[in-house]
């Protein structure tokens, strides 16, 4: 004990734990305010406010499964080549060859409840009003994970690269043609013309930008990739962290009304 106690009193174990164990309400305190896994949320909640019932538990449930989504999609990367020649075959290979290739189907129908998880977590915000003042801006941000969420399945379901997956990524992008300002066919395009030319055409527009060309193809899988991997999961990371900050500045959980 004695021991013990002096190497409690040395600058190195100082510098790790700030603090003492949580026996009082300060230190407990701490415990949360200190911990960088904890320090997010709020010290104390109201037990009417994590009920099963009024929150469903959709908003942790969504986290765990992009967490599952993240592991799941970091194992797959080893194994899968974003080109016309390998891609289908790699999924194929994935799913009879390669050891764990299970992890291909639980990514799969991961992603698959993790879009219904979100659809329902918004749902319940809505219901229970858990968007109104103070919390509007954190109702944005959930609003914006959810278009994020929508993105991730949809960039992820080109990547087999089978007659399905290209032909819903054909139908999907030729949306984005209407999209205001910056589609071809979308609202208030018509009227972005210098001169007689259109600054808005079929070469520089959303959808153009979106397919990496006019149609899909080998640019197409390597955009799609890119932004599955990378780029939309790095931009929804930073806005949960916000998520999860506005949660805790916010009050904490809203209550039932």
């Amino acid at each position: 004990m004695k021991k013990l106690f002096t190497v409690k009193n040395t600058q190195i174990w100082k510098s790790i734990f700030r603090h003492g164990p949580p026996e009082d309400r300060r230190n407990r305190s701490l415990a949360v305010l200190a911990n960088v896994f904890l320090h997010l949320h709020p010290v104390k909640v109201r037990s009417s406010s994590i009920r099963l019932r009024y929150t469903w538990c959709m908003g942790g449930l969504t986290f765990f499964l992009f967490l599952v989504l993240t592991v799941t999609g970091i194992l797959l990367m080893f194994y899968y080549r974003p080109t016309v020649e390998y891609a289908y075959g790699d999924i194929i290979d994935l799913r009879e060859q390669v050891p764990l290739g299970a992890m291909r189907e639980i990514h799969r129908w991961g992603a698959h409840a993790m879009v219904i998880s979100v659809w329902l977590h918004m749902f319940r915000v809505f219901m229970t009003g858990s968007y109104k003042p103070p919390r509007e801006f954190n109702w944005v941000v959930g609003v914006l994970l959810l278009v994020l969420t929508l993105l991730l399945s949809f960039t992820g379901y080109l990547l087999p690269w089978d007659q399905l997956a290209m032909w819903a990524v054909t139908v999907g992008s030729n949306m984005a043609r209407a999209t205001p300002l910056m589609g071809t066919e979308g609202p208030g395009t018509a009227l972005l013309v210098l001169g007689d030319v259109k600054l808005v055409h079929a070469g520089n527009d959303a959808r153009f930008f979106l397919l990496a060309g006019r149609f899909v193809g080998a640019a197409t899988l390597l955009r799609f990739y890119v932004l599955h991997c990378i780029a939309i999961p790095f931009v929804a990371s930073i806005l949960m962290a916000v998520h999860f900050w506005r949660i805790r500045k916010d009050g904490g959980i809203s209550g039932p009304l």
